[in-house]
């Protein structure tokens, strides 16, 4: 990005001396204090700015150099400085809004029959309609998420829900098969899933706090999966087969005004562009916010958009970890949506009703809350190791996935047991329901763990690395939803096993991704050391003096990978005392991430801890640039 040079040559000499922390900036500031000529000293003033928060000082700059503010500058009034009560409202109400989303998916299901009887089209016809919807999912998350990192997570999050809901209307008054498939996929891709959702944690929580937000909303994303079928029973019993999408539009539209009245904005650059706003017109001091400070046009560079866009994908295919965890990560949730199709294949042996087919999802629902309890005492466990061990790779690393070499073995195992036990009469059907929830404990601990490993290995790449693997959890269940009930009725069926024998195959696909993560956990060192994301990442960390690189993409974490980073190791104590000087808030300078290779999509927050006067190089109009380097 351009920088623009407000320092003549004549203050070059005084600012050679690197800044580098508050004391070399007082040395600084007094060589500067020291020149006698008044005109030069105020120009070597504006390129050094004061360490403090000194109200006159800020006033003397020139109207064209703004003093960027930094987020030690108003860390109490950022949404991390939230109240626990206040945070845990809002991520209650985000859990509720990505469980519509992904309810949205689902409950479609129960309307195959109707839309197949309507329209004199196929049951396997009619299930395109879930098909489209869940691969235009996978590509309207990577679409919307480097937006809310630019307009701010409420708004757009309220125009994602607005244009779902709007695109659930013609689906409920169609008056042909056409309009339900063109606005079934336009919905897909007006879905911006976990890419803003769970990009809100990082907004609220520091990087090593944000664990258990994680695995919170989490459980809301393959939860929202298991509702639809569930409430869907009752529907296709009771209710005409449009009411299955009034159904969704009803709990989105309530979602969405719940939402709009009581959830705030969360995005930390938004925020800091309204409390720079406020402090001009308060008390006139002459602070902009990292947004104001740069040409909107240079905020959204064709070629930017167009890298950060495709970087998901290209890691997708050129990263091995990225590939393994994302494809089993992505075959795992494609298995919850085959079963929706399969379910009725199954338990009409036992001669289940609508109804009863959709309580045996219950099962699976079981098996995420089992798995959700577990990943409490496992968080805990890897936060002590990491803190025991910090400049062991393994540690900071793998360990993540130590929980996920435990409950891993649950996919084949579930998958293997639910394929013997749905032979029928005189086989209870509980043994099958009993090996879908070890499934369904798998699959949760598959995409927690996953993410968690990749947000960790790929630092400040890990939102693109998080956006494959979430691509593949959509695109993987979209594009098996149609061929799911010709596969359970096909294969072996001349043996009369066609259940059995499909269900094994699965097994057998899901042993060797398994065998997969052990590999990683054991080789991942060298597979890290081979990526050039990971290379890096290394290069990172020498020019930082051998300090770990480690930035939290929240979203990274979540159902659809988020694009906002934050630098790790922040601070334990979120006081908020404005008064407090940068420099003496426990833990400033320990950001361990420049944002300095700032994309669109990205952060352009100065760090904590980042001493006044340090050269801004992600900004267009930095105040302290270096007059011999000016681009």
């Amino acid at each position: 990005m351009a920088e623009r040079s407000h320092a003549p040559e004549a203050v070059e000499e005084p600012l050679r001396q690197e800044v580098t922390n508050a004391t070399d900036l007082e040395d600084v500031n007094e060589k500067l204090e020291e020149k006698d000529d008044d005109s030069e000293g105020a120009e070597a003033k504006a390129a050094s700015p004061p360490n403090g928060d000194n109200k006159q000082d800020l006033e003397k700059l020139g109207e064209n150099d703004k003093y960027e503010i930094t987020e030690d500058d108003c860390y109490g009034e950022l949404g991390f400085n939230f109240s626990n009560k206040k945070k845990w409202y809002i991520l209650t109400i985000i859990f509720i809004v990505q469980v519509s989303m992904n309810f949205n998916t689902s409950l479609y299901g129960n309307a195959v029959g109707g839309i197949s009887e309507e329209f004199h089209v196929s049951k396997q016809a009619a299930r395109v309609g879930a098909a489209l919807f869940l691969i235009l999912y996978a590509f309207g998350c990577e679409l919307w998420a480097p937006w809310s990192e630019e307009f701010g997570r409420w708004p757009i999050l309220q125009l994602s829900l607005g244009l779902v809901n709007v695109m659930q209307i013609p689906v409920a008054i169609a008056p042909n098969f056409g309009t339900i498939l063109a606005f079934r996929a336009l919905g897909g891709l007006s879905s911006a899933g976990g890419s803003v959702t769970l990009g809100m944690i990082a907004d609220m929580w520091e990087a090593d706090q944000q664990q258990y937000a994680v695995a919170f909303v989490v459980f809301s994303s393959v939860g929202g999966s298991v509702l639809g079928p569930i409430v869907g029973g009752f529907v296709e019993t009771f209710l005409p087969w449009r009411w299955n999408i009034w159904i969704q539009l009803i709990f989105g539209g309530a979602i969405q005004l719940v939402h709009f009245f009581t959830v705030p904005e969360t995005r930390t650059t938004i925020m800091m562009n309204k409390i720079a706003k406020r402090r001009r017109k308060n008390d006139g001091t002459n602070f902009w916010g990292p947004d104001e400070l740069v040409p909107f046009k240079q905020r959204f560079s064709v070629k930017e958009v167009l890298e950060t866009w495709i970087r998901p994908f290209k890691m997708f295919v050129t990263e091995p970890i990225v590939l393994v965890l994302s494809l089993l990560s992505g075959f795992s949730d494609a298995l919850i949506f085959m079963f929706i199709q399969s379910f009725s294949l199954v338990y009409e042996q036992w001669h289940f009703s609508t109804i009863s087919v959709g309580l045996a999802f219950i099962p699976i629902g079981i098996g995420y809350l089992i798995a959700w309890a577990l990943f409490i005492p496992a968080i805990r466990r890897n936060i002590k190791e990491r803190e025991a061990n910090p400049n062991d790779e393994k540690a900071q690393y793998e360990s993540r996935l130590w929980f996920l070499l435990y409950t891993a073995p649950c996919l084949p195992i579930g998958l293997i047991g639910f394929a013997w036990t749905i032979q029928g009469p005189p086989i209870h059907w509980i043994g099958s329901m009993i090996f879908a929830a070890i499934i369904g404990i798998a699959n949760y601990a598959i995409y927690m763990a996953t993410i968690d490993y990749m947000i960790c290995a790929y630092g400040p790449y890990s939102a693109s690395a998080t956006g494959g693997n979430g691509w593949s959890r959509d695109f993987l269940a979209g594009v098996l939803t149609v061929p799911a009930t010709p596969f359970f009725t096909n294969i072996g069926k001349s043996s009369g096993k066609n259940l059995e024998y499909a269900c094994t195959i699965l097994f057998c696909i899901a042993l060797v991704l398994v065998l997969a993560v052990y590999a990683i956990y054991y080789w991942g060192p060298v597979l890290r050391k081979r990526s050039k994301f990971a290379q890096k990442l290394a290069a990172k960390k020498e020019e930082g003096g051998g300090r770990r690189v480690s930035v939290e993409d929240v979203a990274a974490y979540g159902r659809r990978g988020s694009h906002h980073s934050v630098g790790v190791e922040r601070r334990k104590s979120q006081a908020s005392a404005k008064a407090a000087q940068a420099a003496s808030r426990p833990g400033a300078g320990e950001r361990k991430y420049s944002q300095q290779l700032r994309t669109f999509g990205e952060p352009r927050v100065t760090p904590r801890g980042t001493p006044r006067g340090t050269p801004h190089a992600s900004r267009a109009n930095s105040l302290v640039l270096n007059p011999g380097k000016a681009q």
